[in-house]
């Protein structure tokens, strides 16, 4: 599923979002949260959210409203002030519940790739399904199964079905995550005296300038050198120069369109005054495969911990288990990412290095003598981790952004066997700097947390010693970001607008 032109709301990037929807939707929520009635800014957000997801392709509404009707009722009878059968049925209800979850996903998202797959295996005639991938299904399910096990385990449920509404439409998260958690949402939406305030709203154009930046001047920059390298990959192996070339230009691409999108996201949040979870952290400075996981789609990580390693049995049965679990937990999470074996092999990529990494650590605590050594020379040794953990991560990105294995392992023909032509033929200079420079900020530069967060509270601080009134500052801090953001945008639309890698998740 790839999105189009017509579907230029859902996109951050985009002029109608930017110049349009977000500032009604501003002016509309700071006009409810005048209004008598508590539950009027979540109200107006919620349904300003639908709007947003009904933009792209309307008849996605009802199944999207049904999702959350379908999980707010299994939520609430999973209270146990609510439930008055036994705690047999009430587990039996959990699973009835995930299972429709998870059959609505599979439907969606999977008909076709298990069709096919079957039909490859056995040589059989299978049916081919007509169905639209609807647009961040993957993400309202698992924040929904999250919220389902989350109310069985705490025996209670939220009781708002406003502010439900909310915690699974709220624009800023529905396409592309982060995956939410109930627990870290619903307080923040529930707050008494909600407001917004100046600071979180400045700090909130910070991040959305600095994400669309990201994603304008680096990510889309990257993408057509890594376009043009894996589309001759289907016929034929690149060059040596231009694999690795094409290879690192999504490397780079990925990590800042993701990054992009992860700081927009929070930028429009803290706009609302909602503090989204963080979900990347520079996962390029990783020192091992286990960090990264730490780093790269932070709240995903986690989903797939607490709701698939830890439920396997996690650790707890014994080394040679935990390693079953971890590649199980891989191979699902890549299956996540797409319906194609592509995705599949990258996961259990990573999976595998998932399995070397702990193999080495216990080597490492079993030997006095791997540890004076690695002691002897601590930066040789961090050096060395850092660039191995990358170069890992380079590989399995061939198999994420390949469209077949055909093209992946041309890719991996160019770069290691040798095929090809051993120059530069598709990739130009200019791209190779972007590249450079994309990287080079990856490896050395404070990520945007470290940089942003709460700059608006120092800013308003600033602006308190000035004579001039602090108003006067406000008002040219936030004029001077909505000026960049403006330009971005225009820049955006005069190289072509490209949607963000994780919307077709």
């Amino acid at each position: 599923m790839r999105l189009g032109d017509a579907y230029g709301l859902v996109l951050f990037n985009s002029a109608i979002f930017v110049f349009l929807y977000l500032p009604i939707v501003l002016v509309g929520y700071l006009l409810a949260l005048r209004l008598r009635w508590g539950r009027a800014g979540i109200a107006w957000l919620g349904l300003a959210s639908i709007f947003f997801y009904g933009y792209w392709n309307p008849s996605f509404i009802p199944l999207l409203l049904a999702s959350i009707l379908f999980n707010y009722g299994a939520g609430r009878l999973l209270d146990e002030s609510v439930w008055r059968g036994s705690p047999r049925a009430r587990k039996a209800l959990l699973v009835g519940a995930l299972s429709a979850n998870l059959l609505a996903l599979g439907y969606y998202k999977y008909a076709n790739f298990l069709s096919s797959t079957v039909a490859g295996l056995t040589g059989f005639a299978t049916p081919v399904f007509d169905v639209l991938l609807p647009l961040g299904i993957s993400f309202y399910t698992f924040t929904q199964i999250a919220y389902l096990v989350d109310s069985y385990a705490a025996r209670r449920s939220e009781r708002s079905f406003s502010a439900y509404v909310l915690f699974v439409t709220f624009f800023p998260h529905l396409i592309a995550g982060p995956v939410l958690h109930h627990s870290e949402m619903m307080p923040q939406f529930l707050r008494p005296g909600h407001a917004v305030r100046f600071a979180l709203a400045l700090e909130g154009l910070l991040f959305f300038a600095c994400g669309l930046a990201k994603k304008v001047l680096i990510a889309d920059s990257a993408a057509p050198a890594a376009n043009s390298v894996f589309t001759l990959a289907e016929s034929a192996p690149p060059g040596f120069v231009d694999s690795w070339l094409g290879t690192l230009a999504y490397t780079t691409q990925i990590y800042f369109d993701f990054s992009g999108y992860s700081d927009m996201a929070i930028g429009l949040g803290l706009l609302f005054g909602i503090r989204l979870p963080l979900n990347f952290n520079s996962p390029y400075k990783s020192r091992s495969i286990v960090e990264f996981w730490r780093c790269w789609h932070m709240t995903l990580s986690r989903f797939l911990r607490d709701y698939l390693y830890i439920p396997l049995g996690g650790s707890r049965h014994g080394p040679a288990r935990r390693q079953v679990n971890l590649m199980l937990t891989m191979l699902l999470g890549g299956l996540w990412h797409g319906a194609s074996w592509t995705f599949v092999v990258w996961g259990g990529l990573h999976g595998l290095y998932l399995q070397v990494n702990h193999a080495w650590r216990h080597l490492v605590g079993k030997s006095p003598r791997l540890q004076g050594l690695l002691g002897r020379y601590p930066r040789s040794a961090a050096l060395s981790a850092w660039a191995l953990t990358f170069a890992a991560v380079v590989v399995a990105w061939v198999f994420f952004r390949a469209t077949s294995f055909t093209a992946a392992l041309n890719m991996l023909a160019g770069m290691f066997a040798g095929s090809g032509t051993i120059g530069a033929q598709l990739v130009e200079a200019d791209a190779a700097a972007c590249i450079a420079v994309g990287l080079a900020i990856a490896f050395l530069a404070p990520n945007s947390q470290q940089l942003l967060t709460g700059a608006g509270e120092k800013l308003e601080r600033l602006f308190s010693g000035y004579r001039t009134p602090a108003a006067f500052w406000q008002g040219l801090h936030a004029g001077s970001l909505l000026f960049v953001i403006a330009a971005l945008v225009l820049a955006s639309l005069s190289w072509g607008s490209n949607e963000f890698i994780y919307f077709n998740f």
